[in-house]
């Protein structure tokens, strides 16, 4: 059987605040999780399971505590709008220099990159069109150059946004301080005409006029967004290898950009 502990993170995660959530809520006795990530998914996995029957308190905060059940039953439950997948659209249609709007979002959730964006110099407007919260993101210029630091801004949107900024004017400075790895796009961005230096866990972009497209690969689920990204605004044609990656996050990615005008098409090489 498992027994209710102490759980101390040394780093916040979203998954690993999850897993023990699941756990620990059949688990005997309480659990505390110290530290815990405090993400939108969290707290929506949080009420998943207390619909079902568990004790979960304090999602949201970096303190939760679960006590265990013996058993759970089944519901019926609305999945919250994945506030990654329309930060992503919101920050193509900035670099794009597109007028979108982009329905079935919590605004709430997408606070900082709106800031964000706000900041590049992007007209950013949220609504209530009475059924549902649309965000209206319209750009017409250069974005301009911006700092994004970990946290205050969604760490998986940073590799997009990484993408709009090498057109920005001046230069950014993207600094990752959760996961390791995280820069391995920016090889791909250099290839189609960025101007990228990767000093550890920061990543200095000076913004150039223009990307030229080529063939680039994939080599995880965000860097895949934002070749996605890179690609939208760059000249010419760009491949996009290795795209399983991208398909773990985003759902029907190619008919929604097509819809908004985009020229992408999904092809199967030998």
């Amino acid at each position: 059987r498992l027994v209710g502990a102490d759980i101390v993170f040394d780093m916040a995660s979203v998954g690993a605040t999850i897993n023990v959530m699941l756990a620990a809520c059949r688990a005997e006795g309480r659990t505390t999780i110290t530290n815990a990530a405090r993400e939108p998914h969290v707290v929506d996995v949080a009420n998943f399971l207390n619909t079902m029957g568990a004790n979960i308190r304090g999602a949201g905060t970096d303190i939760i505590r679960i006590n265990g059940r013996q058993n759970l039953h089944g519901c019926t439950y609305a999945v919250i709008p994945d506030q990654i997948e329309a930060g992503t659209y919101m920050i193509a249609a900035a670099a794009t220099k597109g007028d979108v709007i982009i329905r079935n979002v919590i605004p709430t959730h997408l606070e900082s990159v709106t800031a964000k964006l706000l900041e590049c110099g992007t007209d950013v407007q949220t609504r209530d069109d009475g059924n549902e919260f649309v965000i209206q993101v319209r750009a017409s210029e250069r974005p301009r150059a911006v700092n994004m630091p970990y946290p205050g801004f969604p760490t998986d949107l940073q590799q997009p946004m990484s993408s709009m900024l090498t057109l920005a004017e001046g230069r950014s400075m993207v600094t990752e301080n959760l996961f390791e790895n995280r820069f391995n796009h920016c090889d791909e961005l250099v290839r189609m005409g960025a101007k990228i230096i990767v000093n550890g866990r920061t990543a200095t972009i000076e913004g150039v006029e223009r990307l030229y497209g080529t063939s680039v690969k994939v080599t995880d689920l965000r860097a895949g967004a934002a070749m996605i990204v890179a690609a939208l605004v760059a000249e010419g044609t760009t491949k996009i290898r290795n795209i399983y990656s991208i398909d773990r996050g985003y759902e029907r990615l190619e008919e929604k950009l097509t819809a908004l005008g985009a020229g992408i098409r999904r092809i199967r090489e030998e």
